[in-house]
C-alpha cells in the first residue's frame, strides 16, 4: 500500500512516497477542475483513466499523458500501479463503484454528492471500515482559500447570530430534451439541480459553522419541465444557537449566490460559485478581500488527500462528513419522494411532489 513507512522507517512526512491515482469517469470535469490537479500536486501521479467509451479515454490519456486507459472500473480498479481511486461518475454510479473500491483494499476520493441518499453513504462508510482504506469526498470547497479565510473572518463579526444562503439562477427550457441531462434525473443524480449544486453550499455551511441541526424544510417544483424538485426552502441550526435557512430555486428571474453570516458586530458575505471578492461588514464600514482560486480547484483537496495518506495531516472531507450533508438534504426531501430510504427514483408515480405524476399513464 501506498500509505506503508519508507524502508528507512523515516516518517512519509519526510519521505512522502509518490500516489499513483487512477480516474473512473474522466469527462469534462477532469480537464480543468480535478485532474490536472492529480498530476501538479505534490508526491502525487495520475497513470490511469476510464471511460466506457474506450475511444474517449484514450483520447483523454493522450491529451494529459497518462500512461494507461481503460474502458472499465473493473480493470482499472484491478490495475497493481493504481494506489487510489478518484470517482468522477454521475452519484448513481458512486454506491456501486465505491464498494468495488473498496473490496480492492485502495483509498477512493468521490465526487460530490457521495451518493443519491444517506443509505447509500452509510454502505459505502460501513464498507471502507470493514476494508481500512480511508473514504474522501470531493467537497474541495473545504481546501479552498476563500472558505478557509472566510472561517478566519468569524472572530471579527462578535458573536455569531444567522447563517442564510440564497441561491437563484433561471431555468434552461429542457422540456424537448430526450434524455433530460443527468443532472435532472434522479436515478443518476439523486434528485434536481439542488443535489449537484445545493450540496457545495451545505457542505460548506458545515465546514465553516459546524453541522446542521434540526433541519426541516419543503421541496417542489413550479416549471412542470421534469419530476425533480426546482425549489427547496430549508430552515436549521447550528450550536450554540445560530439560525439557519436557505433557499435555492432553479425557475427563478434572476441569478443570486450569497452566502451571509451575521455575528454581533458586522456580516460577511461571499458567494459560494461565484468569484466575486468576500465582503466584510464591521459598524457598516465594509471592506471588499479579494481571494484568488486555484486554476485547478480540486488540487489542494487532493493534496490534503495525498499528505495524510503518507502520515501527513488529514484531509478535512470524508465520508462521515459528506454523509452529514446526505442526511441534511434527505431530511428536507423526504415528503417531495415519499420517502428516500429505498430506491426511490424507481417509483417517480408515488412521489408526493412530483409535477408529472400519473401524466404518462393518462396520455396527458
Amino acid at each position: 500500500m501506498a500509505t506503508c513507512l519508507p524502508k528507512d522507517g523515516l516518517p512519509n512526512h519526510i519521505h512522502p512516497m509518490s500516489i499513483r491515482w487512477g480516474i473512473i469517469g474522466c469527462g469534462d470535469v477532469c480537464e480543468v477542475k480535478s485532474g490536472p490537479g492529480f498530476q501538479k500536486a505534490t508526491a502525487s501521479e495520475l497513470v490511469a483513466v476510464m471511460r466506457r467509451d474506450g475511444d474517449l479515454a484514450q483520447d483523454y490519456a493522450r491529451r494529459h499523458g497518462v500512461p494507461r486507459w481503460y474502458d472499465t472500473a473493473d480493470a482499472l480498479i484491478a490495475d497493481a500501479e493504481v494506489d487510489a481511486v478518484y470517482v468522477a461518475t454521475p452519484p448513481g454510479s458512486h454506491l456501486e463503484i465505491a464498494l468495488k473500491i473498496a473490496a480492492a483494499g485502495k483509498p477512493a476520493y468521490v465526487e460530490k454528492p457521495m451518493a443519491r441518499s444517506a443509505t447509500e453513504c452509510r454502505e459505502m462508510i460501513a464498507a471502507f471500515e470493514r476494508a481500512e482504506p480511508p473514504l474522501f469526498v470531493a467537497y474541495y470547497r473545504r481546501c479552498l482559500p476563500r472558505f478557509i479565510k472566510v472561517k478566519e473572518l468569524l472572530p471579527q463579526i462578535g458573536e455569531l447570530r444567522s447563517v442564510s444562503y440564497h441561491c437563484t439562477q433561471t431555468m434552461t427550457d429542457v422540456s424537448d430534451a430526450r434524455p433530460l441531462p443527468w443532472r435532472l434525473q434522479p436515478e443518476h443524480s439523486g434528485g434536481g439541480l439542488f443535489l449537484d449544486l445545493g450540496c457545495h453550499a451545505l457542505d460548506i455551511i458545515d465546514f465553516i459553522l459546524g453541522p446542521l441541526k434540526n433541519t426541516s424544510g419543503r421541496a417542489s417544483n413550479s416549471s412542470r419541465q421534469y419530476e425533480a424538485e426546482d425549489r427547496v426552502d430549508l430552515q436549521w441550526q447550528h450550536d450554540p444557537g445560530i439560525a439557519g435557512q436557505a433557499t435555492f430555486d432553479f425557475n427563478a428571474d434572476s441569478k443570486i449566490d450569497r452566502l451571509e453570516i451575521t455575528g454581533s458586530h458586522g456580516t460577511i458575505a461571499t458567494p459560494c460559485f461565484d468569484l466575486t471578492p468576500i465582503e466584510l461588514t464591521i459598524n457598516d464600514q465594509r471592506q471588499d478581500i479579494d481571494v484568488p482560486t486555484p486554476e485547478h480547484v480540486h488540487q489542494p483537496m487532493i493534496q490534503s488527500i495525498v499528505d495524510e495518506l503518507n502520515g501527513n495531516g488529514r484531509c478535512p472531507s470524508t465520508g462521515a462528513s459528506a454523509l452529514r450533508t446526505s442526511a441534511v438534504i434527505d431530511a428536507v426531501l423526504n415528503d417531495y419522494y415519499g420517502g428516500r430510504a429505498d430506491a426511490f427514483w424507481e417509483r417517480s408515480d408515488t412521489w408526493p411532489g412530483n409535477p408529472l405524476k400519473g401524466m404518462a399513464k393518462s396520455g396527458e
